[in-house]
């Protein structure tokens, strides 16, 4: 299956996220990325927690692709805009871009996958894939 869904996240960068220049420290672009899913999914209707306490499920990443282009600073105003490319049964893909004033920094595709408490592959709750139609 294939749907188009957008999201903008913004965020400010902060003395804690960056290295002793000033610069956004690499491994935070992926805690951005998941601050901006984890929204994502809050203007859907869903949380993280609900989800595994209510239908047993997580997600989790299964693969993740990551390009720099250019740094971040100390007080920047990040966007992360992310975009569901593709979603099936267990799985889906999605692409981020963590932007600065329209410029993009990092390019992200990540594929999340769908597990139990058993810690295996299960399907999306049904109310997850409606939203998605």
């Amino acid at each position: 299956m294939t749907a188009i869904a957008w999201h903008n996240f913004s965020l400010r960068v902060y003395y804690e996220d960056t290295d002793t220049g000033g610069v956004v420290y690499y491994a935070n672009y992926l805690k951005f990325a998941e601050r901006a899913r984890t929204e994502w999914l809050r203007t859907l209707g869903f949380n993280q927690s609900q989800l595994a306490q209510q239908d047993g499920i997580f997600f989790v990443v299964r693969r993740c692709g990551i390009e720099f282009l250019a740094p971040a600073r100390l007080d920047d105003l990040l966007e992360v805009e992310t975009h569901l490319k593709e979603w099936g049964k267990v799985r889906m893909t999605m692409q981020q871009l963590i932007r600065c004033q329209a410029k993009t920094l990092v390019q992200l595709d990540v594929e999340l996958a769908c597990i139990g408490k058993n810690g295996k592959p299960t399907s999306w709750p049904q109310a997850l894939q409606d939203a998605l139609k």
